[in-house]
């Protein structure tokens, strides 16, 4: 009995002193912790799998991918609540605990928790007043009425357009710079650099000629097989310096007004390969999930002729998704579920949205993005084109959405209607380049800016400054 005892205590102090079996932790779980806001955890733990060669291959890049996602997300949600606070001093006196908690459980005030804290989206303040109506009238008593210069700009240009009758020609000269940050590469390494190129995209953009270089070394994205044209080249780092990279060129623009008669609209031939193509689902971004399939349906109803159907979702989207500054792209899982959630999102959130609910009502819609050129605006813009058989394919932009004014065919310009006072340089989203990147995008969606790497890795925005000067030429 006592022999029977002893062999049993050895057999629980055996037990007792073995290490428990650990969970082997994967990209997702790593993911998750990022989704949770425990970036200092995920940082640590990435680090260790790493070293000790626990995550190899794929796996090992995407996680090293989420530290650089997040150090995107605290550049995205650089503010603190006193930061933000004191922005909204000026037109809440008197703000309580109970409005800011009001405002982030909505998602007007974009707030996320990063290490246990409070973090605010770089622009929360401005957002919030585009946002919700009722906090707009509070900063309208306040500023009073602002002036979109822009849209002022586009009443009085498209009328133009519109009572012109024909397309209008313009001509312009650029120079586009990339300047990477002193001492953000080792000196003596090879800086690669994409910088985004006008695109021949007819009737609306042609005669694109490119001028002069920094280097004179360089590739130029075939027109035809690059969507998301670009113009490459290569620099050694130097000590100390920034290392420039600047094309010149000059392209041409054409207005574009289609009448679009609903009569007109032909039926598809759902068999080609252009419906096929662009009335198709396209992960991450344009998924038919049930919310957008509800909405969809919820606006279109019963209607089958697709300039009906194109004009209602452009409507809806004009009249319930106001425009907002945005956080990266990269940051995003899928941008038209975001959008449909808080209901607000900049130009290209808007379009993807629009391209999303258009597809899945069975009209082809495709990508296209550059920049506006206005005399009182330079930034960059998204819209789209959708097609219609018997027609061809048209200019959309959502975001831009009607103007208010009294003359309809102004009022509804921007849903047919091109203005000519933009850059085309995609179009399609997240196309490859030529030559290849090698390290994930610091945009893996659109291409405005510009991208840049080394052979140690992706140089992110915030390592790198891109600049155009661009003139009308008369």
């Amino acid at each position: 009995m006592q022999k029977l005892l002893f062999l049993l205590v050895l057999t629980v102090m055996a037990s007792a002193c073995q290490t428990p079996v650990q969970k082997k932790v994967e990209v997702k779980d790593l993911k998750q912790m990022v989704h949770e806001g425990h970036f200092k955890k995920a940082s640590s733990m990435i680090d260790s799998l790493v070293k000790s060669g626990a995550l190899t291959g794929k796996d090992s890049a995407k996680a090293v991918y989420l530290k650089d996602l997040m150090h995107r997300i605290k550049l995205d949600f650089s503010k603190n609540e006193e930061q933000v606070r004191s922005e909204l001093q000026r037109y809440y006196p008197s703000l309580t605990d109970s409005q800011m908690n009001a405002w982030e459980q909505t998602g007007a005030l974009e707030m996320r928790r990063i290490d246990g804290q409070k973090r605010f989206f770089r622009n929360a303040v401005p957002n919030l007043f585009r946002i919700d109506s009722a906090e707009a009238k509070v900063k309208l008593k306040v500023d009073g009425p602002a002036i979109d210069a822009t849209r002022e700009f586009c009443k009085v240009y498209d009328k133009k357009i519109v009572e012109a009758g024909k397309p209008l020609t313009k001509h312009f000269e650029f120079t586009y710079t990339i300047t990477v940050k002193p001492n953000e590469v080792p000196c003596g390494q090879v800086v690669r650099c994409w910088l985004p190129f006008p695109r021949i995209s007819e009737p609306r953009q042609d005669d694109v000629k490119l001028i002069s270089t920094s280097q004179k070394d360089f590739q130029l994205a075939v027109n035809k097989d690059n969507l998301q044209r670009s113009l490459y080249m290569e620099q050694f780092a130097r000590q100390d310096s920034p290392v420039v990279f600047s094309y010149k060129a000059s392209f041409d623009t054409h207005t574009q007004l289609v009448s679009l008669n609903p009569a007109e609209a032909e039926p598809y031939d759902t068999t080609s390969a252009l419906y096929r193509n662009y009335t198709a689902q396209r992960l991450p971004q344009i998924i038919f999930s049930d919310d957008i399939r509800k909405l969809t349906n919820q606006i279109v109803g019963d209607e089958t002729n697709p300039i009906v159907k194109a004009r209602d979702i452009f409507n809806w989207i004009d009249s319930n998704i106001p425009w907002a500054s945005a956080l990266e792209y990269s940051t995003f899982d899928n941008i038209p579920e975001y959008v449909l959630k808080y209901r607000h999102g900049d130009c290209g959130m808007q379009t993807l949205l629009f391209m999303t609910m258009a597809r899945f009502a069975g009209v082809p819609a495709k990508w296209q993005s550059g920049w506006m050129i206005y005399p009182v605006e330079l930034n960059l813009h998204d819209w789209c084109e959708v097609y219609f058989e018997g027609i061809g394919w048209v200019p959309v932009d959502p975001s831009f959405g009607r103007l208010n004014v009294p003359q309809e065919a102004v009022q509804n310009f921007y849903f047919g209607g091109y203005d000519g006072y933009r850059m085309i340089v995609n179009d399609g989203f997240s196309q490859p380049f030529t030559p290849a990147k090698e390290f994930p995008r610091s945009e893996p969606i659109d291409f405005q800016r510009g991208e840049v790497e080394w052979s140690g890795g992706n140089l992110y925005f915030d390592q790198w400054n891109y600049h155009m000067d661009i003139k009308e030429v008369k």
